[in-house]
């Protein structure tokens, strides 16, 4: 009985500030700005959405690219199935070059039923132990972040954080 007090005791005990290995410092970052007139629309008419960019952006390209996943069954945890693939489409900065990799804004593309896969944890798509978040959907596809995309913190990634806090894909 003592033992289950002393162990109760120490999860409502406060907690202190106590450095963990895996705690990164807070980022803070400028708050988003709403769209403008000077604002470059980015519409891809197959999947039916459109992203908004800052005009800084003009020229920016577009690259399509194949997500890969894993599944998972939790009764059958040893059971091995087909990769499932995706497409990822990239924006990439107009700034970027090989010698100086600018952040790109990769858009994970899914079904609504790979994204319930993916929901309950029976499709993992990346190395993260988080999966990537929903930026829109319409009736026939989900649109997501890729977690950890910007995990290198190339060049421009504050930018692109900004951009994305302004809710830049609208689906259709």
């Amino acid at each position: 009985m003592q033992l289950l007090s002393l162990g109760a005791g120490y999860l409502l005990w406060p907690k202190r500030n106590i450095p963990q290995a895996s705690q990164t410092a807070p980022v803070s970052t400028p708050p988003a700005a709403a769209p403008s007139a000077t604002s470059i629309e980015y519409t891809n008419s197959q999947y039916g959405f459109t992203f908004t960019l800052p005009d800084d952006w003009k020229g920016y390209t577009v690259l399509t690219e194949t997500w890969t996943g894993n599944t998972y069954n939790a009764s059958d945890p040893s059971a091995t199935y087909p990769p499932v693939q995706g497409t990822e489409l990239v924006i990439r900065n107009p700034n970027w070059t090989t010698a100086n990799n600018w952040q790109d804004i990769p858009i994970m593309i899914f079904t609504p039923a790979q994204w319930t896969a993916v929901s309950n944890e029976s499709l993992s798509v990346g190395a993260a132990p988080i999966a990537p978040s929903e930026l829109g959907s319409n009736s026939n596809y989900v649109f997501a972040l890729p977690a950890r995309y910007n995990y290198a913190f190339p060049t421009g990634w504050q930018e692109v954080a900004t951009i994305m806090q302004g809710n830049p894909l609208h689906a259709y």
